[in-house]
């Protein structure tokens, strides 16, 4: 057991109800999601049935008090919760901790705080948000830039999603567009993306168009297949509710009640992003999703990404969502190998 520090502050929360099942829901298998949160905050947790002591800085402890609460929540609505669910709600904590704090409003969950050193109640580390809803099952934006994105994308026609791999912005944006169309807001699903390689010349692919640029396209198949099943993702496509639709030939059309997605659009070039913006038609929505620390174009060749960005920042109609290493819902060293990419370009 780790030794206290003589400084270290004291902060204790009494979760309700008293619940067996989810405590031990919250604590994991051999109180694993406890001892993650310890390795992460630096802090000591004790518990006793339904009381939970945290010993640590004053910060960190608050910070894990926090953590501990919105996880109980949490394990009202999931049969069990996964050390991965612990990790995200960890990094949303972290993202939060400079937000004015609120006492709990649930009624299913109430939390009482005993005095400690710490006399600020916990909040939820995320704002309220529906999920959204597909034919497979409900997703729920993680965090609060993902919220927000989700939002922009509801509420603007033209929208970008910038970070780094792994922080949901095409399987957010691939949801959405489901949504919608089973509910009858649009029509079909364009799925965009340049047929660029990552450093690497496959040379001439086999088949047709479709057959050509599918490999280019698995990250957004994986997406419907999972929120639409197979089935139903081959059947929308032979009646053209989902097209693919390559950058290439894009020129000459007008969408209208579509929901577009162009994927990896740092691959793009000045001229390829103008003219896939001008397709957009009335009822349509676009999503342009991409990563800037990862262009594959030729050397001295702008992305048009980058390009857009500069252009359109003062445009209202237009929203922007830029993720960061704290966004990525992968695996954590995923966050680390971002971190230490971008630390290394810097110094380059």
């Amino acid at each position: 057991m780790k030794r206290l520090d003589s400084q270290a502050s004291a902060s204790s929360i009494t979760l309700e109800p008293n619940d067996a099942r989810r405590l031990a829901s919250l604590c994991g298998q051999f109180d694993e999601h406890l001892r993650l949160i310890e390795q992460r905050l630096d802090v000591e947790i004790r518990s006793r049935d339904n009381c939970f002591a945290v010993y640590g800085s004053a910060s960190a402890a608050q910070c894990a008090t926090e953590v501990l609460y919105n996880l109980y929540q949490q394990t009202a609505h999931y049969t069990e919760l996964t050390p991965e669910e612990v990790h995200l709600h960890l990094q949303h904590s972290s993202q939060s901790s400079n937000r004015p704090t609120n006492q709990p409003t649930s009624k299913e969950a109430p939390m009482t705080q005993t005095p400690s050193t710490s006399t600020s109640q916990p909040a939820d580390n995320v704002e309220s948000f529906s999920v959204i809803r597909t034919k497979k099952g409900n997703i729920k934006p993680r965090g609060l830039n993902q919220q927000r994105y989700v939002r922009s994308i509801q509420t603007h026609d033209v929208n970008f999603g910038i970070g780094p791999a792994g922080t949901g912005k095409t399987y957010l944006a691939v949801a959405c567009a489901v949504e919608a169309l089973l509910r009858d807001e649009v029509e079909r699903i364009l799925l965009v993306r340049p047929a660029v390689e990552a450093g690497e010349r496959l040379g001439f692919l086999p088949g047709d168009l479709a057959q050509k640029v599918d490999p280019y396209l698995r990250p957004l198949y994986d997406a419907l297949h999972e929120m639409l099943g197979f089935e139903a993702v081959a059947k929308l496509q032979e009646r053209n509710v989902i097209e693919i639709a390559p950058l290439a030939y894009m020129r000459g059309r007008t969408l209208n009640g579509a929901y577009i997605l162009l994927d990896e659009s740092q691959n793009t070039t000045r001229e390829q992003m103008k003219m896939f913006l001008t397709r957009i038609g009335f009822g349509s929505t676009a999503v342009i999703t991409g990563d800037m620390s990862q262009v594959d174009l030729p050397r001295g060749v702008q992305s048009g990404l980058v390009h857009a960005c500069e252009v359109l920042k003062n445009v209202e109609e237009v929203s922007f969502t830029h993720f960061i290493s704290r966004d990525v819902v992968r695996h954590p060293i995923v966050q680390s190998i971002v971190d230490a990419y971008d630390a290394h370009e810097k110094d380059d």
